[in-house]
């Protein structure tokens, strides 16, 4: 039970320090003049993101993105209608969802660049016969 104990004193502490040197949320709102979420913060700034850009919004409608909920803490948005959570630190830090998704997000938007360099490479790929096919490991005779 000592264990038990200073582990939760420990984290108590670390939540503590946590308040002390980063902004919480103070109240947070959808917009849907500028389709933005916007969270003003206690140090008195206001940071406003797309929620398409966030994981677990990305299909949200303006309806289900109007009662945000912040923890106790400050630390945390929670969007009861579509049952999704954001915690303010990461995304002070530019992190708008999980590394995985982030990463597939990423891969998404630059699979869609559309520039003079690619066309040219497809055109001259298209001559070619396409895409080069895989080699295939010779079988035996």
């Amino acid at each position: 039970m000592a264990n038990e104990q200073g582990g939760v004193k420990g984290a108590n502490a670390r939540a503590a320090a946590r308040l002390a040197t980063s902004p919480t949320a103070v109240a947070a709102r959808y917009d849907r003049r500028v389709g933005r979420i916007v969270v003003a913060l206690s140090s008195g700034l206001e940071i406003a993101f797309r929620p398409h850009d966030a994981q677990g919004l990305e299909t949200a409608r303006p309806a289900q993105l109007a009662g945000i909920e912040i923890s106790p803490s400050g630390l945390g948005l929670h969007f009861p209608a579509l049952d999704a959570d954001l915690y303010l630190p990461a995304l002070l830090e530019g992190f708008l969802g999980s590394r995985q998704w982030m990463a597939s997000a990423m891969g998404k938007a630059g699979g869609q660049a559309t520039t003079k360099q690619k066309a040219t490479a497809a055109r001259a790929n298209g001559r070619l016969g396409g895409r080069p096919r895989k080699p295939r490991p010779l079988e035996p005779a």
